[in-house]
């Protein structure tokens, strides 16, 4: 009886771990200091992760030939190969695996040489284990959304229509992002898209139609405040003959036209009050009645909806109902402003480089640094549209065999001084524009230290070692 009380504990607890426990995450610790790796690994192992460790190179790699792992923590000083040229062929090996590399010897040079080749984070020993646990956390967490846009992209890739572009992402708020459109597209829940003009609402409403199951039925687009309201209703829900002057034969509306697929109902937000009581009723009961008829037509739509406007206070001025607000407001996704997601400026453009050197016949080198530092310090109220036009303009502008320079920007865009350059400045979200400021005072310091750094943290301040981390923060170099 009592081993059979056994057998069944031993049951219930492997169906527990089953159910209710997550894949551990893998790391690996390649550290030649047996006991500093021991001490490691066991500190992760209780922490919940599965911890393997190497002392050399070599052991490293045969690891990484025959596992894969999430993060991996190389110290920087091997017997038989520096962790520098480990980490180079480890993201070869493994890209997506997350790298933080480990020193004794703490320098600018080697820290950003570290995070040029595609390490995570730099430490310097020994180890806060506590701070680490927080990076490591971090690193995972931004694995999983790579991941998810790795999927997604694929996902994309086999769709593969002209009307579904690449999806660019290299930002954690756009990741996050498109892992929402990726939870939300394989349901039939309504979805509310809000963004500034230009942020991509319609290429979001786009994608999600596509990963949906209703992907090989029709997607319906209409912007509700491009259409006057006498012709708005007409054109959503249609109308029989003769239901008006002019109505010389019976039309089905858009409503109709997306049976069985979806409908994307651009600026929301204009959309007249009578017509969004008919919205409702297609939102709770799916059906409609065209104008001047007497039956109502099944449907069976998804509705997708977006704004750039603030419904909430739409709803408080009574300019929007709120049983409508809440119906359309089941999934929300908010899309971000280019200037939040500064790290998608230089792949986007590139993307549109390519585009309109196919569309309009020309070869071009790429971009010059000059180019480049403008796009990067530019605030884009237009957003990706305003960024799309502005490459669309510089590509025509360019001549073939050459690079995009200042000179196929607009004027306002080029580099400024004086009042224009404060009005740039004050431009900035309040992060940026310190850590611009932060950045060109020190390396003002450095020049006026001549390089010295025990100098240059005297005029600003600080302490050497605080010098050091902000130099390597911000990419600065004695040459720089």
């Amino acid at each position: 009886m009592a081993g059979y009380l056994l057998l069944l504990n031993k049951e219930k607890e492997l169906f527990l771990k089953s159910v209710f426990l997550k894949p551990m995450n893998k790391i690996l610790i390649v550290e030649d200091d047996q006991p500093q790796a021991k001490i490691l690994g066991d500190y992760l192992r209780h922490k919940g992760f599965e911890v393997s460790c190497a002392f050399s190179a070599a052991e490293a790699k045969n690891l990484l030939n025959e596992n894969t792992f999430d993060l991996a923590i190389l110290d920087w000083k091997l017997p038989d190969e520096d962790g520098l040229a480990l980490l180079r062929w480890l993201k070869q090996k493994q890209p997506l695996t997350q790298v933080i590399m480990l020193t004794a010897f703490a320098t600018v040079e080697r820290a950003v040489e570290a995070i040029k080749s595609g390490a995570y984070h730099y430490l310097t020993k020994p180890v806060n284990l506590e701070e680490l646990i927080l990076i490591i956390e971090k690193a995972l967490k931004e694995l999983r959304l790579v991941r998810e846009v790795e999927k997604l992209r694929a996902q994309v890739k086999e769709l593969s229509p002209p009307d579904v572009p690449d999806i660019i992402a290299e930002s954690p708020k756009m990741k996050e992002t498109l892992r929402l459109v990726a939870k939300v597209a394989s349901t039939d829940a309504t979805v509310l898209i809000l963004g500034e003009s230009g942020t991509g609402k319609e290429v979001i409403a786009n994608l999600i139609h596509r990963l949906s199951p209703r992907q090989k039925a029709p997607f319906i687009k209409v912007n509700c405040a491009a259409i006057p309201e006498g012709l708005l209703e007409s054109e959503l829900f249609g109308h029989e003959k003769g239901a008006f002057t002019g109505a010389d034969k019976t039309k089905p509306g858009l409503f109709e036209m997306a049976d069985g697929g979806s409908l994307f109902l651009d600026e929301i937000g204009d959309m007249p009050l009578p017509l969004q009581v008919k919205l409702l009723r297609v939102l709770q009961e799916g059906v409609i009645r065209r104008i001047g008829a007497t039956k109502e037509i099944k449907v069976n739509v998804r509705i997708i909806t977006a704004t750039n406007k603030d419904l909430e206070a739409l709803v408080e001025e009574g300019r929007f109902r709120e049983d409508l607000f809440w119906r359309i407001n089941v999934f929300t996704i908010r899309l971000p402003p280019l200037r939040e997601r500064r790290e998608d400026i230089l792949p986007l453009a590139q993307y549109f480089l390519e585009k309109f050197s196919r569309k309009h016949q020309k070869k071009l080198k790429g971009f010059s640094r000059e180019a480049l530092d403008i796009l990067l310090s530019h605030h884009f109220p237009g957003n990706v549209r305003e960024l799309e036009n502005l490459i669309e303009r510089a590509v025509i502008l360019a001549e073939d065999d050459e690079m995009v320079t200042p000179e196929g920007f607009p004027f306002s865009m080029k580099p400024q001084t004086g009042q224009k350059k404060a009005d740039l400045f004050y431009s900035l979200p309040l992060p940026e524009a310190v850590a611009l400021l932060e950045k060109d005072r020190i390396r003002q310091a450095m020049e006026e230290a001549q390089g010295v750094k025990t100098r240059a943290a005297e005029l600003l301040g600080i302490s050497e070692r605080v010098l050091r981390y902000k130099l390597a923060k911000y990419g600065l170099s004695n040459e720089d």
